[in-house]
């Protein structure tokens, strides 16, 4: 597990092995290559998570998709889960 907090300045992309399933209270993720299952607990959530690739940061995907300062330090834990069971890609710009 890594010790450094999550870079929410960084840019971020969903796995390519990844296959994400809207629900109403989110979505499920399900990675094919660990066979790993995760579950988005908002809808707001998911539209980060989907809009990752096109923006240039996670902290830009959030506002994106209306996440206010106030709430952010939840979807920066969120996102490090993701990170951390490799839903979720650093990429290049």
């Amino acid at each position: 597990m890594s010790t450094e907090p999550f870079d929410l300045d960084a840019a971020w992309r969903l796995d390519s092995r990844v296959a994400i399933r809207p629900e109403r209270f989110g979505a499920l993720l399900y990675h094919f290559g660990t066979r790993r299952l995760s579950f988005l607990k908002s809808p707001a959530l998911l539209a980060v998570v989907r809009s990752l690739d096109a923006q240039p940061s996670a902290r830009a995907a959030c506002a994106g998709a209306g996440v206010g300062a106030p709430e952010l330090p939840r979807y920066r834990a969120a996102l490090a889960a993701l990170a951390e069971s490799r839903m979720i890609q650093p990429r290049s710009l």
